[in-house]
């Protein structure tokens, strides 16, 4: 990443575990992608009943939006998570970390929440990177 890009765990907030604190970015051009879910680009599920086949699609998808953008996982800067079941958090942090910098984590924020937009989806991520100038 840039010197653009400054990655930040403050001794006085507490020590973060997959992901940073605080992320401060200085110029460049930043890229918002929406959430993804575990479909395929016909709008099929992947990986029904399968939490880890999911997440793993969802960065996929991820993916794809970064390289869209000639971008790849190094320029996220932050990442929301929303997950259903939240006893499923050590395979996220495994797979997520597949995918991210885990020398500079994104900032992170992951909510367990009730559902999402069909009942067979079982995570959903969206993430915010910067293009360095």
């Amino acid at each position: 990443m840039s010197d653009k890009v400054r990655f930040l765990n403050p001794e006085n907030m507490p020590k973060p575990f997959g992901y940073t604190q605080v992320v401060e970015v200085r110029g460049g051009r930043t890229v918002y992608i929406s959430g993804q879910v575990a479909m395929d680009e016909q709008g099929q599920v992947v990986g029904l009943n399968d939490f880890e086949a999911q997440v793993r699609e969802v960065f996929r998808n991820l993916g794809r939006g970064l390289e869209a953008v000639g971008l790849d996982f190094s320029h996220v800067v932050k990442l929301g998570m929303y997950i259903t079941d939240i006893t499923q958090l050590a395979t996220l942090r495994r797979v997520r970390d597949e995918f991210i910098n885990t020398q500079n984590p994104p900032a992170s924020t992951l909510v367990q929440v009730v559902a999402l937009a069909h009942p067979e989806l079982l995570f959903e991520a969206e993430a915010v990177a910067v293009a360095p100038e």
